[in-house]
């Protein structure tokens, strides 16, 4: 299996949460990207402020890879148009995809036409520039019914408003990986969530992120059907291996 065109390469923890200087998460993220370069991973995905950098930096290889990057992240309530505002800003940037947190909170509280007004406008921004969306629902706060309901949602708005051509670029999209759970449980993707969303996302693609750190667990994910996988694991997965905690 050519596993590295499912592979997003990923590092999105601020200085704060690393425990690091703002300098040595720079040259974390240079590494990664160099990383990705190297190995010839689909994606890096990094934080909005690096997009420049991982830009930068894989045109001067010449290399394909693409630069996605996270909007809205990781709670997912930033106002819309703040959200649009941040996606604008990381296209002017060089990224390719966007990833955007989808307002979960406020599709738990019901308030739909919410989710329904980012979902297509986020979506339609990055469409009308060429660009990939992905809507993370984040399935650690979620039931499985209201995973179903809200992979549904983006589904029909996105299929509704943009068209079934359209719908293939708009990716739904496992989780953040910085949700908290309790007694330790999972909060990325698990096989039970993402065979939901797969059955309702379709036609729209599925990317499992948060928690697949190995090659056989990568397998699983892309055989049951996801075309993309999140994850800090990429060049352990890409060799066969294990990858160490983290996303």
């Amino acid at each position: 299996m050519e596993i590295k065109k499912y592979l997003d390469s990923t590092y999105l923890k601020t200085p704060e949460q690393a425990g690091i200087s703002e300098e040595e998460t720079t040259q974390k993220v240079k590494e990664i990207i160099k990383e990705a370069i190297d190995n010839g991973f689909y994606l890096v995905m990094i934080r909005p402020n690096y997009v420049k950098l991982a830009r930068k930096m894989i045109d001067q290889a010449g290399a394909d890879v693409k630069v996605g990057t996270v909007i809205g992240f990781p709670e997912g309530t930033l106002n819309y148009k703040l959200k649009l505002a941040e996606a604008q800003q990381a296209i002017n940037d060089g990224a390719d995809e966007l990833d955007f947190v989808v307002n979960y909170e406020a599709f738990k509280k019901g308030n739909l036409n919410l989710v329904k007004k980012e979902v297509f406008e986020g979506s339609l921004l990055a469409i009308k520039n060429g660009k990939v969306a992905k809507w993370i629902i984040e399935v650690a706060a979620l039931t499985p019914d209201q995973i179903a309901e809200l992979t549904k949602l983006i589904r029909d708005t996105v299929v509704q408003t943009l068209g079934l051509e359209k719908a293939k670029n708009v990716f739904v999209k496992s989780s953040t990986g910085f949700y908290k759970t309790e007694d330790g449980k999972p909060n990325g993707a698990t096989p039970e969530a993402i065979k939901i969303m797969l059955q309702y996302a379709d036609p729209l693609p599925v990317k499992a992120a948060g928690g697949v750190r190995n090659y056989d667990e990568a397998v699983k994910m892309i055989e049951m059907g996801v075309q993309r996988i999140g994850t800090s694991s990429a060049k352990a997965i890409a060799d066969g291996g294990e990858g160490q905690g983290g996303y």
